[in-house]
């Protein structure tokens, strides 16, 4: 049996001659807490966890006897037997798969070295609801298993090797390892049942279960002398025959989840390259889903064998949230990992589906848009990262992409953005930042606002590096309000003011920003006046030619640079402050004002803290900020 939880070195408190006994690690202890208080409503589930491990364990030894036949020569059919003892209260499932050691055991239960693992628990333990909702990320795979049972042993052994073990626990702390002895490979779980667990022991209560849960498992599940389950792969029988209900019970085993699917894709291609696929997109994100390695989590199957689960060849890592199964009759079934990544039919069938899933994503998201919008929210950033990748998909990518913006009416597309533009409007406008709420108060886009120009809202960090592969959709290049001139005179008006403002009576300030640019030096790359600010008083821009703002902020935040460039400062000639300093700037000893150099690194400091920064330097800040509200009561 192959069991869902992976390990670390565990702490071992006491050592016999031939019995080991360790402590749990204390994630492990919160999680069979949680587990049999959240999902005693619904703990039949431990069964279907047990055959998915089961299953899983063969599938993995059908692997391994393709280059090792002598695994399986003793005894080649593989199957997973209930053996239910109403005398003695326990429960037990047997599979002959690829079984487990000494070392694996130590490396399965005991300790959980998940991504993200802690995070999970603490919020489950925020409240009922979320437990439920939570959980289903996370699949709680063997240790469901002490829901119905006060203590669980597992006789293991593995194919190929002559030792047995007992790995045995009450699910209160601790756990032991033995030797043990074992008839023939695999693993035996036997739960010893609780008082108010005694259904379990009963056969119509076994069949139900696992004809509920389990009638897609590919191997026969035994009780006595019936077959309780189909025992065909579900991917391969036509799609009007498999009920919702089959569909979403194969994804939680192949996807070891509580979550149901958000899609099902199923179709059977003929041609060069002939496959079946059964595809899964979750309603939950998974909590490795910005793991690093960024790995693929569909299984690829040969004529019903399955190869692996770790193959970049198999799904491009922008869809790594896809869940399932992929079968081909056309794939060796020797070929190696290695060659997996070469092969040419394996590169057709990942082009072959990666278009289908576009198509089915696109199809969902003009036909349901708040589904969708949960889905984007979910799997959006990870998405975009084929923007970057995948050169020659990335018009089909686009379409699907949804952003917020000012438009303040859900998610847009592209296309929506580019029907509400402008008469005159020849740019699609955005900002770039990490908040859309914070981002909607930049001063950046007063002016936008003002002339009823719609601006995207680019919140993921992947969306700065897309933009430097991708300029322009249908026409219209893609342009930072936070990067150049802002020059907005040409675009028809029609924002949230009834009339644009007027800035016929601003002053020329040049006088204002000569001072301004000696009092800030090359603390400031210039200092402009500004035709994108209405409200506030000034802004920090990145000029022509350099790097955005929010590009910067990710490269400095990433140790990938160093030091951050000088900006532009623009001011607003028809704010009230600029226009004091203004006053100020034209007597015969401007140059020399403390005051008005004062006021100049206040602004600089307001527009750094309005982009979410530190002042440049937080003592001297405090001390202007003092000296200038002084003068000022």
């Amino acid at each position: 049996m192959i069991l869902t939880c992976h390990r670390e070195e565990p702490i071992m408190s006491e050592t016999a001659a031939t019995k080991e006994t360790y402590v749990f690690q204390t994630e492990v202890g919160r999680l069979l807490e949680i587990v049999t208080d959240s999902l005693y409503s619904n703990r039949e589930v431990f069964l279907r966890e047990l055959i998915s491990n089961a299953s899983d364990a063969c599938d993995k030894l059908r692997h391994s006897a393709l280059t090792a036949p002598s695994l399986v020569t003793d005894d080649p059919e593989f199957r997973i037997v209930l053996e239910a003892d109403a005398e003695g209260g326990t429960l037990t499932l047997s599979d002959n798969g690829i079984g487990m050691n000494h070392d694996d055991l130590m490396e399965t239960l005991g300790t959980i070295a998940k991504s993200g693992v802690g995070a999970f628990l603490d919020k489950l333990e925020d409240g009922e609801k979320a437990r439920m909702n939570l959980i289903g990320q996370f699949g709680v795979g063997f240790y469901s298993a002490f829901m119905v049972a006060s203590r669980v042993d597992v006789l293991t052994r593995k194919a190929g090797e002559e030792e047995s073990w007992l790995w045995s626990s009450e699910g209160k702390g601790e756990y032991s390892i033995e030797p043990a002895e074992r008839d023939g490979r695999g693993t035996t779980v036997k739960l010893h049942l609780k008082e108010d667990a005694r259904e379990f022991l009963e056969s119509p209560r076994l069949r139900h279960v696992v004809k509920t849960y389990s009638d897609h498992i590919a191997f026969p599940i035994r009780l006595g002398d019936d077959t309780l389950n189909d025992a065909s792969a579900l991917w391969l029988r036509p799609a009007k025959d498999i009920t919702p209900e089959q569909y979403k019970e194969f994804y939680r085993h192949t996807a070891h989840a509580f979550d149901d699917p958000w899609l099902t894709v199923h179709n059977q291609v003929e041609g060069i390259v002939s496959y079946a696929n059964l595809l899964f997109v979750p309603s939950m994100r998974p909590f490795d889903l910005f793991d690093p390695e960024r790995k693929s989590h569909v299984k690829l199957f040969v004529n019903r064998v399955f190869i692996t689960e770790e193959t970049d060849g198999l799904m491009p890592a922008y869809l790594r949230f896809l869940r399932g199964v992929v079968d081909s009759q056309d794939l060796s079934l020797n070929v190696s990992r290695e060659m997996l990544q070469t092969d040419p039919k394996l590169a057709k069938i990942r082009s072959g589906l990666t278009k289908r899933i576009l198509t089915e994503l696109k199809k969902k998201a003009e036909a349901d848009t708040e589904g969708f919008a949960t889905f984007w929210s979910n799997f959006g950033a990870v998405l975009k990262e084929g923007l970057v990748e995948d050169t020659g998909l990335r018009d089909k990518i686009l379409e699907i992409c949804r952003f917020s913006s000012t438009n303040a009416h859900g998610l847009t597309s592209l296309a929506g953005y580019l029907e509400r533009m402008k008469d005159g409007q020849e740019a699609i406008y955005y900002i770039a930042g990490t908040d859309a709420e914070k981002l909607a108060h930049s001063p950046h886009l007063e002016g936008f606002k003002a002339k009823g120009i719609e601006v995207l809202y680019f919140t993921d960090p992947v969306d700065e590096f897309w933009l430097r592969h991708i300029t322009d959709f249908e026409g219209k290049t893609f342009k930072s309000v936070t990067h150049g001139a802002a020059d907005l005179d040409g675009i028809a008006s029609g924002g949230e003011a009834e009339t644009e403002p007027s800035k016929t009576d601003a002053p020329d300030i040049a006088a204002l920003l000569v001072i301004m640019k000696t009092a800030l030096g090359d603390k400031v790359k210039d200092v402009r006046a500004s035709k994108r600010l209405t409200e506030s008083p000034v802004c920090l821009i990145a000029d022509e030619g350099d790097m955005d703002v929010n590009l910067e902020r990710i490269l400095r935040q990433t140790g990938q640079l160093k030091t951050a460039s000088a900006r532009v400062l623009e001011l607003n000639p028809d704010h009230a402050i600029v226009r004091k300093m203004f006053e100020r700037a034209q007597k015969p000893e401007a140059g020399n004002d403390a005051l008005l150099q004062d006021a100049a690194h206040l602004l600089l400091d307001q527009a750094r803290i309005a982009d979410g920064e530190e002042p440049v330097d937080p003592a001297a800040f405090a001390r202007r900020m003092a000296t200038v509200m002084t003068y000022a009561l």
